[in-house]
């Protein structure tokens, strides 16, 4: 559901792994917010699926066709899927370099795409909430991973600005440590 409609900086995040699914679910991104679901097959996977032997609350919702119709012409444009890869590229960049900045507050960076998480050396929860304190939202995922996820539509001014407030976030939790450890040496 999270990796579909360019998230990775592809149109699905199978591309990018050479495997091809034989059925795959979509959501959230194929409205742009507005509820919908959807599920592409292969001709052989849909075999399964006659008549009368599935049903859905909100099927043939003509409101939510017309707008995937108009996410799908705005995602599918000229140079947008790059425009996608390239604030990616940025937004990774930036983020390792508050990384190698702040090497007892973040230990890796992963993901693809805008699908970005932070491993963080420090507690997750304590993480998410100085980025709080600084207007910046963050969600926890995994074990101990600080998942950001700016829209596709983001910009580098956005991006500067949101790296700003984790670069500000990570400074303070890492003058917080240094206090803790003169603390305990003493």
């Amino acid at each position: 559901m999270q990796t579909g409609i360019a998230r990775t900086g592809e149109m699905f995040a199978y591309e990018r792994s050479g495997v091809k699914p034989d059925i795959m679910a979509l959501a959230k991104a194929l409205g742009g917010g507005f509820p919908i679901g959807a599920y592409l097959a292969t001709t052989e996977a849909s075999k399964g699926m006659t008549v009368g032997s599935h049903g859905s609350t909100f099927g043939g919702n003509e409101l939510a066709m017309a707008v995937a119709n108009a996410v799908l012409d705005v995602v599918m444009s000229d140079g947008f899927l790059d425009r996608v890869r390239k604030n990616a590229l940025l937004l990774k960049q930036r983020l390792a370099e508050l990384k190698d900045r702040y090497g007892s507050v973040i230990a890796e960076v992963r993901g693809e795409g805008l699908l970005v998480g932070l491993r963080a050396v420090v507690p997750q929860a304590d993480l998410i909430a100085a980025a709080r304190e600084e207007g910046l939202l963050t969600a926890a995922a995994g074990e101990n991973v600080v998942r950001l996820l700016p829209p596709l539509i983001v910009n580098e001014a956005e991006i500067a600005e949101a790296v700003h407030r984790l670069d500000t976030a990570c400074k303070k939790i890492e003058i917080s440590l240094a206090a803790t450890t003169r603390g305990a040496a003493e």
